[in-house]
């Protein structure tokens, strides 16, 4: 049989990744009437034990360009040193009434990202808070010394560009914090080493995100790595931006101007090399910002993950004996299709064989391909008049495996994985309505077989990013009149040795807005969260009408207990 630590490992790393951190966007506002940003998301559950609490800032306030990036300085809690059973990031936001664009908001220690997500646009008349929290207990690694941080929510008021430096006037307050718990006996595995991919537009010892522009643009350091890693990991965020931030609703560039639409198709996605050869694949999630399609669809509750962007672990394991070598590697990330901008992050994470000072091992499957996408169209074109569809497909199967020679003996991982893609867009373009339809569904599975000796275990996950986007545009009496009906779910699903569980995210939302007037009717939305396997199972509700929070279940009552 394998070791206890490496089947500890294995299943630590399958429930995180299968459950993104436990990375939520949790609203405390669930009180019935209210405008207040509002989820369904659950609250990262935590050890029953007192936590250390340390303050990474309070009280930062983000109002004009020039303060888009503030530092601070973090030091571990001197009162109960790690290991730790678990470590929370929580973040509150506030924006006073008015009128603002929605922003991206990343923190960072050390040039590693701990937090990334968007704000909501404003309200109107009232202050609007919000409460986000992670799960950062594989990030332990990093927070055992003191070192540089920083906060990054880029903002404008008055120096924006005419005409918004007289429109604009929503200005972001925020604190965060870490909490520390004890542990208990023995804790879990989390990785020694986490190594972030270096931003290179960083300034003042931290750095800003970094951005990739074209396809061909990488996110990319060169590593000094330790010689006995194990197993290996990379997450990765993928975030579209200016005209990629609606990446899905794009179609060939050939087609943009017909369509009335972004290029470079609707297929975006994720490429990582280790030396440059090709190492792993992270799909896209289509997440939404809350200025997306129509603001008034994300009152009070925001798109999937909107406010917390959950990302996506990578395993490199099979490459653990090649990175272990002494030499030095390159990782590198870049996005396939970029036709504007996407903001990046990576993050590598290594466990190592803590009685081997130098294990050995090799590649032995790789047989991961460039994706090749498929595009059909069937447009009907009549003068301006223009109907049909675009369909764009991606299949991808690939192996992966590799092993390594520890202290406790030969060690063998091997990854199947696909990856597959599907968006079907229905265009009906005229002088008296515009209509893009959009159905986009983008499933990963892969599973994980690890051999030691006579040993050997299997772990299977599952991944489901379902979209539809229906849009229909009219022009009554001179007015411009958009009504949009939308539904967002992100689902997993794992099952290991020791684990079974799933997770299952979902919003409806629906509007019909007036661009003249600037007002909306017929809006409502609902949002249910439901989580099963992981410490405590979990089933929320909400349900919105007119930009009011109308119902909140029983289930979102109950939050999930540590064991």
């Amino acid at each position: 049989m394998k070791s206890s630590r490496t089947h500890l490992v294995l299943t630590t790393l399958v429930v995180v990744s299968m459950l993104g951190s436990i990375s939520v966007g949790q609203s405390l506002n669930r009180q019935v009437g209210t405008q207040f940003t509002v989820t369904a998301d659950p609250l990262v559950p935590r050890p029953s034990v007192q936590p250390c609490k340390v303050q990474l800032f309070s009280g930062f306030q983000f109002a004009f360009f020039a303060e888009s990036e503030q530092t601070f300085q973090y030091t571990p809690p001197a009162n109960c040193p790690g290991p730790w059973a678990a470590v929370v990031f929580e973040a509150d936001f506030s924006e006073n009434a008015g009128q603002q664009f929605d922003r991206t908001a990343s923190v960072y220690l050390n040039d590693t990202d701990i937090y990334f997500g968007t704000t909501p646009e404003p309200l109107a008349t009232l202050t609007n808070t919000w409460h986000v929290e992670r799960d950062v207990t594989d990030y332990t690694a990093l927070l055992a010394a003191a070192q540089p941080g920083a906060i990054v929510l880029p903002n404008c008021t008055t120096d924006c560009p005419p005409p918004y430096n007289t429109e604009l006037n929503g200005i972001f307050t925020v604190s965060a914090d870490l909490e520390f718990y004890p542990v208990k006996g023995h804790g879990q595995p989390t990785p020694d080493a986490v190594l972030p991919l270096v931003q290179p537009n960083g300034s003042g010892g931290v750095n800003l995100p970094g951005f990739v522009y074209t396809p061909a643009d990488q996110l990319t350091t060169t590593f000094t790595l330790p010689t006995n890693i194990e197993q290996a990991y990379l997450d990765v965020v993928t975030q579209g931006q200016q005209s990629d931030e609606f990446w899905y609703s794009c179609v060939p560039n050939n087609l943009t101007t017909e369509l009335q639409s972004c290029g470079g198709t609707a297929f975006r996605e994720a490429e990582i090399t280790i030396d440059g050869q090709p190492a792993g694949v992270a799909p896209v999630f289509p997440w939404i910002f809350t200025g997306g399609i129509d603001p008034f669809l994300w009152v009070p509750t925001p798109g999937v993950q909107t406010l917390d962007l959950m990302p996506y672990r990578v395993n490199l394991t099979p490459f653990a004996g090649l990175l272990s070598n002494g030499q030095k590697h390159t990782v590198a990330l870049n996005v396939l299709n970029v036709n504007s901008q996407f903001s990046v992050t990576g993050t590598l994470l290594l466990f190592e064989d803590h009685n081997s000072q130098q294990v050995t091992g090799e590649v032995t499957v790789n047989t991961i391909q460039p994706p090749n996408p498929v595009i059909t169209t069937n447009l009907h074109v009549n003068g301006n008049n223009v109907s049909g569809t675009v369909n764009t497909t991606s299949q991808r199967q690939f192996q992966l495996g590799g092993f390594v020679n520890t202290s406790h003996g030969k060690v063998s991982t091997f990854i199947q994985q696909s990856v597959n893609f599907n968006n079907f867009q229905r265009f009906n373009i005229n002088a008296n309505e515009y209509v893009q339809d959009i159905s986009q569904f983008t499933p990963a599975n892969y599973s994980i077989e690890t051999q030691q000796g006579r040993g050997r275990s299997v772990s299977v996950e599952s991944f489901q990013y379902p979209l539809t986007v229906n849009i229909d545009v009219t022009f009554p009496n001179g007015q411009t009149q958009q009504t949009t009906v939308v539904s967002q779910e992100f689902k997993s699903f794992v099952v290991s040795p020791s684990f079974t569980g799933s997770v299952d995210n979902k919003v409806n939302s629906q509007d019909t807005l007036n661009f003249n007037t600037g007002q909306n009717t017929n809006a409502s939305s609902s949002q249910r969260y439901t989580l099963d396997g992981f410490r405590e199972s979990y089933d929320c509700e909400i349900g919105n009408e007119a930009n009011v929070l109308k119902f909140v279940s029983r289930g979102c009552n109950r939050s999930k207990k540590f064991k």
